[in-house]
């Protein structure tokens, strides 16, 4: 029997090769990351974290993990938020989370952080841990995105909240088109100035195309079991973000 494949930006791989692929790519960029998120979004991205946060409504005492959490961005404003908290970064990528120790909030919050090693479709907790689960940009990048949500209602607790932030479509096709030209002419010329490295932003452009547009990946939000699941564009639609409750 042939072995399932699933896409790495626009090539066909074998399932079994997807994560050490993108295992590699965030290996390459861990150290520019932050860096080009800033670039690539003109800063952007801070104002969707922000409004992820605002819909997201931290509560003193929660404990969040934050899956794919790199280099702890959304950790660091969810504490800050929150007051007092705990979260849980993990990522499959190690140098991205020593990119996160290393940032000053770290050494603030460092009795409030812990940073796992660790695959998104098989996360090492048990069931009912976290109060907060939530993925940035981080999903598309996971084999079976479906497995992964799977996997954030399991480790949440009942009453628990999900909440992803990801690049999405624009439900224009003029618009979309404009930034398709920006995204493919743009990005990966800027990921050879800033990070010496083109074909690792080539497919961070890619596999935003190839993810499910809002309504399909609503659906599997609500596949995983998540009720009062609803998703909000954000600049047009450029990114997305989607919410849900295990009630």
């Amino acid at each position: 029997m042939s072995e399932k494949t699933t896409h790495f930006g626009f090539q066909t791989v074998p399932e079994s090769e997807k994560a050490s692929k993108v295992q590699r790519v965030f290996d390459s960029v861990a150290s520019k990351y932050d860096v080009m998120n800033d670039v690539m979004s003109l800063g952007i991205h801070r104002v969707w974290k922000d409004a992820m946060l605002d819909w997201l409504a931290p509560r003193s005492g929660q404990s969040l993990l934050d899956v794919a959490g790199g280099t702890g961005d959304i950790s660091f404003r969810f504490l800050k938020r929150a007051g007092h908290g705990h979260a849980t970064v993990l990522d499959l990528t190690e140098p991205m989370l020593v990119e996160g120790r290393k940032r000053a909030e770290a050494d603030q919050m460092t009795e409030s952080l812990q940073w796992v090693v660790g695959d998104a479709m098989a996360l090492p907790f048990e069931d009912s841990s976290f109060d907060v689960y939530t993925i940035s940009f981080g999903i598309r990048n996971v084999t079976r995105p479906q497995k992964a949500l799977n996997e954030a209602y399991r480790v949440l607790r009942p009453g628990g909240r999900l909440m992803v932030l990801e690049f999405s479509q624009i439900p224009n096709d003029m618009m979309q088109k404009a930034y398709d030209l920006y995204s493919f002419n743009i990005i990966p010329r800027m990921g050879q100035a800033i990070a010496n490295d083109r074909d690792s932003y080539q497919y961070l452009v890619e596999s935003i195309r190839k993810f499910p547009n809002q309504d399909s990946f609503l659906t599997m939000v609500q596949n995983a079991g998540f009720g009062n699941a609803k998703y909000r564009n954000l600049s047009l639609g450029i990114a997305a973000l989607h919410s849900g409750w295990k009630l």
